[in-house]
């Protein structure tokens, strides 16, 4: 990968994360700044802020309206697929995953950042990006943030080489727990399209995950971008135990308000009661 295909995206990264920023402390339909404060803010040409915000229009986190401006999208419908404690077990994705590392570097965390890993803006984060492949085929791109205060130790081999959370652990004594992550879609950028290399605006899938280890403490946080036409994500749901299909319905089953376990994704509101029992065993499947 060339100097300026690097430096293109991981500009665009720092200015998507400022304006992410702006976001977050802005309510749906809320405008944000104009182009030229925010070039003077973050310091980049138009033609850079403007690729950012394409970015952040395209997946649905802010809308633009002709001859008005750019403003804050409304918020997603949010539908996690195992709700509670239940436990959902995820199966290694097929094929050979390697690592090569695009950037490593130390900084402050910022107010963004730091809010996901509870620290201060002033803290020192590890920032770095990392484009994944699975059987030398390029398929992701990873922007992952730690907190150093908690790894200070941390090398930019133990992210190109073998198992993260596998380095944590032996290496650092930080065990990995639990992790909160969120799937969308989105479209790939012209830098994440030369890295991964497909058309721009092809189809991909946005991850963002927080991983805490044993105590409750933030150990990184991921923003992800997979091909859409090489990965996908596979289900399986068991929707209820032996004769369960026969229980007849209560009333509450019919009238459960929105969002308070009366759908799951992909099944009709009203196919599936309230109260039977839901497990599921999610898989990456590359293509």
């Amino acid at each position: 990968m060339d100097g300026g295909t690097r430096g293109a995206m991981l500009k665009r990264e720092r200015v998507r994360a400022g304006v992410l920023e702006l976001v977050d402390v802005r309510q749906p339909g809320d405008a944000i700044p104009s182009e030229r404060t925010l070039c003077t803010r973050f310091g980049v040409s138009r033609p850079t802020l403007r690729a950012a915000v394409d970015d952040l229009v395209a997946s649905g986190v802010l809308v633009r309206e002709h001859g008005r401006g750019v403003f804050v999208a409304p918020g997603k419908i949010t539908q996690e697929l195992v709700p509670g404690q239940r436990v959902c077990s995820v199966p290694q994705a097929n094929g050979v995953w390697t690592s090569r590392l695009l950037a490593f570097t130390t900084v402050q965390a910022g107010a963004r950042v730091g809010r996901k890993l509870r620290l201060s803006p002033a803290d020192r984060i590890y920032s770095a990006s990392r484009l994944r492949l699975v059987d030398d085929a390029p398929i992701a791109i990873e922007h992952l943030h730690l907190p150093a205060g908690l790894l200070p130790e941390l090398s930019a081999r133990e992210l190109e080489e073998g198992h993260l959370y596998a380095h944590l652990r032996e290496r650092h004594g930080v065990r990995v727990h639990e992790a909160v992550q969120s799937i969308e879609p989105t479209v790939a950028n012209e830098a994440e399209a030369r890295l991964l290399d497909v058309p721009v605006l092809s189809p991909a899938l946005l991850f963002e995950r927080l991983t805490t280890d044993a105590a409750g403490r933030p150990v990184e946080y991921v923003r992800s971008v997979y091909r859409g036409d090489r990965y996908r994500i596979v289900s399986r749901l068991t929707l209820g135990g032996p004769g369960d299909d026969r229980r007849p319905a209560s009333p509450a089953d019919s009238t459960t308000p929105a969002g308070q376990g009366s759908h799951h994704p992909g099944i009709p509101p009203g196919d599936l009661a309230r109260r039977a029992p839901l497990t599921t065993s999610t898989s990456g499947d590359v293509q």
